[in-house]
C-alpha cells in the first residue's frame, strides 16, 4: 500500500510513502509474502460473500478479491489516495464505485456493514483506537480481521535497517504500540478473536462479532 507522507484528518495520521507491494527487495518480497498468505487465510475461513475494507489505500486488496468474484469495496479518508484506487479499478477494468472517502470513525449500518470487515495496518495511526474499533463493530455483520505491526519487533527492524534512529524506530505517523498479547486483549474488547497469526513483523486476528 502507497501511503502520502504526512497526511493527518479526523485524528488518523498517516506516514511515509513506501509501496511494499511492488518491491523488488527479495527481502521484502519474502516479508510480504508471508503477510499475503496470512491475510489470504485469514480471508479464506470468513468466507464473505462481501468484504469492506477499511483504509484501502490504493485499492490492491479490494482489487484482487473483486477479480476472485467476492463482491468487495473499500473506503479511505484520504480523497488523493481514494482517487488512486478508481484510477487502478479503471485499469483493472472494474468498477471505481467501489471505492469511496470515508474516515473510519464515519462508517455506519447500512451504508459500511459487510460480511467480512477488513481493516489492515490502520489501527495504530489512529489518536483513538477505541473509538476505531466502536466504529468496525458498528458495522460487522459476521467476521473482522485487523492487522497492526508487532511491537517491539517492528521498531526493532528499523533501527537494524538503519531507520527512523531518531525516534528509537518508530515509522512516522505510527501513533499506537502494541505487542500481540496486547493488541488480542484490545480486540476482545469488541470482538471474539478466533485466530491469530503473526508473520514477522506483524499481528493479524481473525475475529467474529460477538453474540
Amino acid at each position: 500500500m502507497k501511503i502520502s507522507h504526512g497526511l493527518q484528518d479526523h485524528g488518523i495520521v498517516v506516514g511515509n510513502v513506501y509501496d511494499k507491494y511492488e518491491s523488488r527487495n527479495p527481502l521484502v518480497r519474502g516479508i510480504m509474502r508471508q503477510f499475503n498468505n496470512g491475510l489470504a487465510h485469514l480471508v479464506a475461513q470468513a468466507a464473505p460473500e462481501n468484504i469492506h475494507e477499511l483504509g484501502c489505500g490504493e485499492g490492491h486488496w479490494v482489487l484482487e478479491w473483486a477479480q476472485q468474484g467476492i463482491a468487495a469495496r473499500g473506503s479511505d479518508f484520504s480523497e488523493k489516495v481514494i482517487a488512486i484506487a478508481r484510477d487502478n479499478a479503471v485499469n483493472a477494468k472494474l468498477d471505481p464505485g467501489m471505492f469511496s472517502v470515508r474516515s473510519i470513525y464515519d462508517i455506519e449500518p447500512g451504508t459500511d456493514d459487510a460480511d467480512l470487515i477488513v481493516c489492515s495496518e490502520v489501527l495504530e495511526h489512529l489518536a483513538d483506537p477505541l473509538k476505531g474499533l466502536a466504529a468496525i463493530q458498528r458495522v460487522a455483520s459476521r467476521h473482522v480481521i485487523l492487522t497492526v505491526p508487532r511491537e517491539p519487533i517492528w521498531r526493532a527492524l528499523n533501527m537494524a535497517r538503519g531507520a527512523y534512529w531518531r525516534s528509537l524506530g518508530n515509522t512516522p505517523g505510527h501513533l499506537q504500540h502494541w505487542s500481540t498479547r496486547q493488541f488480542i486483549s484490545l480486540a476482545q474488547q469488541f470482538f471474539e478473536v478466533v485466530d491469530v497469526k503473526t508473520p514477522l513483523p506483524w499481528t493479524m486476528l481473525l475475529c467474529k462479532v460477538k453474540a
